[in-house]
């Protein structure tokens, strides 16, 4: 286990390395604050559908689909889970807070924290599995999300809820992976460029970020550090006990399968929250506090529930 914690905790380490590139980058206004969001567009319409179809070009294997089906339910099941201890735990708030704060406990930085953590840990087969959570996240957050943001469905569209850089990612990749075609190197190759950016492209993003964030509101916010243990601890805990339950039952969960969903399960507060706060008037400075509090805590929480999760399944 020890051994474990070690791999984990040495990657963890090495991200927050380029993390605070990014947050130089900020410090010494390398980068404007325009330049960056479109770094950040550039990043998830283009750099992460290339990753998750450069993931999926490889022949196809029976075990690896199974695998697949296994990952949609258990990315489904991370983020019930997360609804019932956010709807259990958090209440009491005024509206605009309340959603903020449910809506943290509900959504990991699956993208731009749980990919590049899934590649160093368990190289492309880990990135497969990890693509099929971030769709899964894509689904929901543009949907049940939006809910939880606003407390009702107003806003909710259909063509979010099925076409955003995830799903797209896997609409492309999939077919090639069931029929075990090969994309030419004409084609392949420039993908591949792409999806080498999506490690060091996300944590310099996040690093500038984490450098422009006011701490204060969360700081002085009983509330949020409850949101900061249930979404670091509490629910990635709960998602790896459940798959760890049902291997035990003689369901044949795929081992790296278990580590990428515990490893997205795992992460701090979707970027996503700020952007969602913004659009619908919630509380702002709250939900950019959480994003960058908790992507710091994680570099402790990280490790040892990730380590976990490899020590117990692969």
């Amino acid at each position: 286990m020890y051994e474990s914690f070690g791999v984990v905790a040495r990657q963890v380490f090495m991200l927050f390395l380029l993390m605070g590139v990014g947050a130089a980058c900020h410090r010494f206004k390398f980068l404007s604050r325009e330049t960056v969001k479109d770094l950040t567009s550039l990043l998830v319409l283009i750099v992460t559908p290339s990753l998750i179809v450069h993931v999926f070009q490889r022949p196809f294997d029976g075990a690896l689909l199974a695998g697949l089906g296994w990952a949609v339910a258990a990315a489904f099941g991370a983020h019930v889970v997360g609804t019932l201890f956010a709807f259990l735990f958090v209440r009491g708030r005024e509206s605009a807070q309340r959603g903020v704060l449910r809506f943290a406990v509900i959504f990991s930085n699956a993208g731009f924290m749980g990919l590049p953590l899934e590649y160093a840990i368990l190289g492309p087969r880990g990135v497969f599995f990890g693509a099929v959570y971030v769709v899964m996240f894509n689904l929901m957050c543009w949907s049940w999300g939006l809910m939880v943001m606003r407390g009702n469905f107003e806003g909710v569209s259909v063509r979010s809820f099925l076409v955003n850089p995830g799903t797209v990612g896997v609409a492309l990749g999939l077919p090639f992976f069931l029929c075990s075609v090969k994309i030419p190197a004409m084609i392949g190759e420039p993908v591949r460029m792409l999806a080498e950016l999506n490690t060091p492209l996300a944590m310099l993003m996040t690093g500038w970020y984490l450098a422009d964030a006011d701490l204060r509101p969360v700081l002085r916010c009983g509330s949020a550090y409850l949101v900061g243990l249930l979404r670091l601890v509490a629910v990635p805990i709960a998602v790896v006990g459940g798959m760890w339950v049902l291997k035990k039952c003689g369901f044949g969960l795929d081992a790296t399968m278990c580590a990428a969903v515990a490893t997205a399960s795992a992460a701090p507060v979707a970027a996503l929250t700020t952007v969602i706060a913004a659009r619908y008037d919630r509380d702002v400075p709250m939900a950019t506090g959480l994003v960058s509090a908790t992507t710091l805590v994680s570099m402790l929480t990280m490790p040892p529930v990730v380590g976990f999760a490899m020590w117990l399944f692969v």
